[in-house]
């Protein structure tokens, strides 16, 4: 027998698997409303964050669909059939979140000691982007990525710049996006503003025990504010 490689898989992709199978072999029909999470993360004996990777990659690809406030729900029959393909293996959103908390929350403080006059004049630009999409009730993803990245450049490493391009390619994947898109509200990003105002100052001032901390506060807001539960 010719010896295959092994594609290892992403614990919430294993999730999603099993729970597109029952859906694909009639356990769970259209129109049918799966399990809670905390039901499916306890029969499968995972974490609810992975549950939720898991079910959000079934939205996306056209398995379910997920109504925040009620439950998440099996695809009718005509989306079902144009589903789009699987996801590309990317990191889970809380995984990503995670490791940007540790590798983002050291670059603000190299930050805070490292950063030019002009790269804290870039963070101040990129937050006034956010500041004016907000106010134009449009998404200020752009200013976002770029307040995270100046911040990475500022750090002096061109290394970690690499590593923070790298895990926001990831953050701007679909996976990310559709888990954002159910909990994303005027208050979220208000919320979200006023923490990287609150690493810029800690930036300016020259801190980087307050820069760090202040980012890596952000960062464990943005993950609990994606889980709430999706049923009532």
């Amino acid at each position: 027998m010719p010896i295959q490689a092994v594609e290892p898989r992403r614990l919430y992709r294993q999730i999603a698997d099993q729970i597109a199978a029952l859906i694909r072999r009639g356990e769970y029909r259209p129109g049918a409303r799966l399990p809670p999470e905390r039901d499916l993360a306890h029969g499968l004996g995972v974490s609810r964050p992975s549950v939720r990777e898991a079910l959000i990659a079934l939205e996306v690809e056209g398995f379910v669909e997920v109504r925040v406030g009620s439950g998440v729900y099996v695809a009718d029959a005509r989306k079902m059939a144009a589903r789009r393909p699987a996801l590309p293996p990317d990191s889970g959103p809380f995984e990503l979140i995670d490791a940007r908390r540790l590798v983002e929350s050291e670059c603000a403080a190299l930050a805070a000691r490292k950063a030019s006059a002009a790269q804290i004049r870039q963070m101040k630009a990129a937050l006034a982007s956010m500041n004016r999409d907000r106010s134009r009730q449009v998404v200020p993803l752009e200013g976002d990525h770029l307040f995270h990245l100046r911040i990475a450049e500022a750090s002096g490493n061109s290394a970690l710049a690499l590593l923070v391009r790298t895990l926001w390619a990831q953050r701007t994947g679909p996976l990310f996006l559709q888990l954002e898109h159910h909990f994303d509200t005027p208050a979220l990003w208000n919320a979200a503003i006023d923490e990287h105002q609150a690493v810029l100052d800690a930036i300016e001032a020259r801190d980087p025990a307050a820069a760090r901390a202040a980012m890596r506060r952000h960062l464990l807001q943005a993950g609990r504010r994606f889980k709430r539960g999706f049923g009532k």
